[in-house]
């Protein structure tokens, strides 16, 4: 594994807070999505695609699972009812890693950047969960096509 290091600026994002088994998060993708369709001003269709893991499913409790859908937004969020508000994904340095595949088995390319690469480089953690950009998914690729940026957060 070698990440490229980058300097990742900050955005505002629209967030549908998951919570609970990830068995349940593509009905929690679903519902961002028809929020997105529904209102495609404050975050349409070209908008940059990001999801944050806040904790491990292998280790996590299903209960206890924390995952972030996000878009990114260029307006104050309107308030609406379908539970999304606004965050920052915050800016700093990163390693950067490219996955190619279902992000199914996205914990390959994560578990490789935490156990594989972060012991040998001397870098350390920043206090931000590690990231991923969705740059290219399904239906406009094939599944094994997909592309995902994995951020691990460093100082």
């Amino acid at each position: 594994m070698n990440p490229d290091l980058v300097q990742f600026e900050a955005i505002r994002v629209a967030v549908f807070e998951h919570r609970g088994p990830v068995a349940n998060l593509m009905a929690s993708v679903a519902h961002f999505k028809e929020w997105r369709k529904a209102d495609p001003e404050a975050c349409g269709a070209e908008r940059r695609v990001f999801g944050v893991a806040y904790d491990d499913p292998q280790k996590t409790p299903p209960e206890a699972f924390r995952f972030d859908i996000c878009a990114e937004i260029d307006q104050p969020l309107r308030p609406n009812t379908a539970g999304i508000i606004e965050k920052t994904i915050p800016g700093g340095r990163c390693a950067v890693a490219r996955h190619i595949g279902s992000t199914d088995a996205i914990g390959e390319t994560v578990y490789a950047l935490y156990g594989k690469w972060l012991p040998q480089s001397g870098e350390q953690l920043r206090d931000f969960p590690c990231f991923f950009h969705y740059i290219k998914r399904v239906p406009t690729v094939q599944e094994h096509e997909q592309v995902t940026d994995v951020y691990l957060p460093i100082f």
